[in-house]
């Protein structure tokens, strides 16, 4: 472990401020994060604990890797409580992004997490708290409870449809993989579509497979989701079979997740892993070379958002919130994509300690 331990400044391959994009790649068009407040563990918090010096912060910390976008959860459990306070906090997120030249893809449903009960909403402990399912699937398994979430997209869509701030609109993220969901995201879809814009609209998906079926539904850009491949061999053969459905597909492709070569993949074990630690340099020259525009998941370092990868320790991210970077290798990769490498900054490879409640390879 002694190569993910202590505080220092990388010194690497170049010197900070140097231009080190030797191969004359063209910078990718869509260079993304994933975003979720360091210390929010689902988008509800996100919202209901909303600060505007956090966003600006933070977004500040996308702007320095020369990101161009960001994608995000608004949350319809919040606006069930307070819509003008989410209209509010929208208003100021996308002014915000906008200012640091950042476009915002929003996904308004969310098929990842537990069911969305008071406590697993408000949940801030770092070994418990949870992301949570938006809507419920009491909600999603009854069509005759349809009636609010469609109303909540047509509120999203009487505001923002036409917002250009926004890179897109997702409508659920990962519906695919239970036909319940995918019914009721389909549903949704609809909506959006009777309601729609200038603004396009999407899928969240697992993989290319997946997102090609949302072609039938009408999405404007199609999704893929790749974050933990065993090999960079695995990851560039996917790129490959990516290149090809682009040259047949007359819609834009993007990776919209992210995040490292890995030994673990999706396996239920709970037992730390040696690998625990981001490493987004693994990955981001692949994407450069095949100009795949992609979201790495996540701009702020935290604990994992699944439970099962949390309990294996696993930390993502890059940011720390005093603005400290995980790694300055994966820093400069990232910003790599936009033809510039040149980042300085500190370095610190230590587990945070406000998340010292979990246990963790470096205790």
């Amino acid at each position: 472990m002694s190569s993910v331990t202590g505080i220092g400044l990388l010194t690497g391959c170049s010197a900070p401020g140097t231009q080190t994009n030797t191969e004359n790649v063209a910078p990718v068009d869509i260079r993304g994060a994933l975003y979720l407040p360091t210390r929010d563990f689902n988008f509800y918090q996100m919202w209901e604990n909303y600060s505007p010096k956090i966003i600006e912060r933070d977004l500040g910390y996308a702007a320095q890797l020369n990101l161009n976008a960001i994608r995000t959860w608004v949350n319809y459990e919040f606006w069930l409580e307070n819509p003008r306070a989410h209209r509010k906090a929208i208003n100021h997120f996308l002014t915000t992004a906008a200012d640091k030249n950042i476009d915002v893809l929003f996904s308004l449903f969310e098929n990842v997490g537990t069911t969305p009960s008071h406590e697993n909403l408000i949940d801030s402990d770092p070994q418990t708290a949870t992301p949570v399912r938006s809507p419920s699937l009491t909600v999603v398994q009854n069509k005759k409870q349809w009636t609010k979430p469609r109303e909540f997209v047509r509120w999203f869509m009487d505001r923002y449809r036409n917002d250009d701030r926004l890179l897109a609109i997702e409508v659920m993220n990962e519906p695919g993989w239970r036909s319940d969901v995918k019914r009721f995201a389909k549903a949704m879809f609809q909506t959006l579509l009777q309601n729609r814009g200038t603004v396009p609209l999407t899928v969240g998906a697992t993989s290319l497979i997946n997102s090609v079926d949302y072609l039938d539904w009408g999405s404007d850009i199609l999704q893929f989701h790749y974050n933990y491949p065993s090999s960079k061999k695995i990851f560039e053969d996917l790129l490959q079979d990516y290149r090809k459905i682009s040259e047949q597909v007359e819609r834009p492709i993007w990776l919209t997740e992210w995040q490292k070569v890995a030994s673990f993949g999706w396996s239920s074990s709970s037992q730390a892993v040696e690998d625990w630690y981001p490493d987004y340099s693994s990955l981001a020259p692949l994407l450069q070379r095949y100009n795949v525009g992609n979201f790495f998941w996540s701009l702020m370092l935290k604990p994992a958002y699944t439970i099962p990868m949390r309990r294996k320790s696993v930390l993502n991210g890059l940011f720390y919130e005093d603005g400290a970077v995980w790694s300055l290798e994966d820093a400069r990769s990232i910003k790599g994509m936009s033809g510039d490498r040149s980042f300085s900054g500190v370095e610190r490879k230590q587990w945070p300690q406000w998340i010292n409640a979990i246990k963790h390879p470096q205790s």
